[in-house]
């Protein structure tokens, strides 16, 4: 029986090592392009003196939505489609994205991004998702650069780096003294500090890594994840089916008044988007936080709205969500430390440098003694 354990802790290593040198650098890159996007909003504020240079000049109460509308109807006359405006609750610009941009046609994912003056009336900035850096970085991160079919095969990839670190955790399980198993022994020979090393930056970070890996998988493949909470009885909410209206009409009503009615609807929750309709008419969908929500920027509660008659049409409580659904809003807040305020982001940062500590280590170790 010990001869049998012996031989599977082996093939256990020996997994881990291949594993940790075959898809090693595919870690250390998910880690590093992770922990630059944890601030990524604002390291791209960073980048942009006209971002910037808006956010030092404050204006008094909540920005003009109807104005802020026209400006980039105006700006902008080909874009007659849906817009959706950030409500940042903070000073500064207003960011806006353009789904589907004619310009941009053939792309899997390339908004138009805009950043309006905080009074409403002037565009400070153009660009387009994936094509500046942090947007770029994020491309990387979650999609490899390849579109679609690389997000959904790094969500497989996953799966890989799940066994690579549930297979360290299994090669170092002790078999007698845990003290000595968890020691770091000083002025040992650089082969064992090596060794040491990287034991103790993986324990000490697995948990973490464990979280930010699954949730990555369950972000990467949202159908299958679904399926997947469905078939151990955690049921997941379908959206309502909101009929659209068949055009614009003399009564049709602000952009204020669309989000008083919001607000009216779900009085305890935060505005954290406003997705216009069509210029030729339909339904505002405005994006709220409730009460409990864990997702701060990207929240899981909606109020749908008539942009003629200013009625509200349908609303999606996050508070009223099943299991499953409860499941899918914590995914996101957790994989970016988001649900743990400034903290949890510093630690998910942190956690995101522990791969190329783990890789450097174990290749170190692998060659010292490859070459013994």
């Amino acid at each position: 029986m010990q001869v049998r354990g012996d031989r599977l802790r082996r093939a256990v290593r020996t997994l881990h090592l291949w594993l940790g040198l075959g898809i090693g650098g595919l870690l250390v890159l998910l880690g590093l392009t992770g922990s630059v996007l944890v601030f990524y909003p604002e390291l791209d504020a960073l980048l942009h003196p006209a971002i910037r240079a808006e956010a030092s000049a404050p204006v008094a109460g909540e920005p003009d939505w109807d104005r802020t509308l026209a400006t980039v109807r105006k700006a902008y006359p080909d874009k007659q489609g849906p817009w959706r405006f950030e409500v940042t609750g903070e000073a500064g610009a207003i960011p806006a994205r353009y789904y589907n941009p004619p310009e941009r046609a053939g792309h899997a994912f390339r908004p138009m991004m805009v950043w309006i003056s905080s009074d409403g009336g002037q565009v400070l900035r153009r660009d387009y998702w994936g094509e500046y850096a942090m947007t770029f970085v994020y491309d990387l991160h979650y999609r490899l650069l390849l579109g679609e079919t690389g997000g959904t095969m790094l969500g497989w990839l996953g799966f890989v780096l799940l066994a690579l670190l549930l297979s360290g955790l299994w090669a170092w399980w002790p078999k007698g003294s845990w003290k000595k198993a968890l020691r770091f022994k000083r002025g040992a020979h650089p082969q064992r500090s090596l060794r040491d090393w990287h034991k103790l930056t993986g324990l000490s970070g697995l948990l973490f890594l464990l979280i930010l890996t699954v949730t990555g998988i369950m972000l990467a493949l949202p159908e299958e994840s679904d399926t997947a909470l469905v078939a151990v009885g955690l049921p997941v909410d379908a959206m309502p089916h909101v009929h659209p209206v068949t055009g614009p009409s003399a009564e049709s009503v602000s952009v204020a008044q669309i989000v008083g009615a919001g607000r009216a609807t779900l009085p305890q929750g935060r505005l954290a988007w406003i997705e216009t309709p069509p210029a030729q008419g339909g339904q505002f969908r405005l994006r709220m936080q409730a009460p409990g929500d864990p997702s701060f920027r990207f929240p899981h509660s909606y109020v749908w709205v008539d942009s003629n008659s200013g009625e509200v049409v349908a609303v999606h409580d996050m508070r009223q969500a099943q299991a499953g659904s409860m499941v899918n809003n914590w995914l996101h807040p957790l994989h970016e430390g988001s649900a743990g305020g400034l903290a949890g982001r510093i630690l998910v940062a942190l956690c995101g440098l522990l791969p190329g500590v783990l890789f450097v280590t174990g290749v170190l170790r692998w060659r010292s003694r490859r070459r013994g």
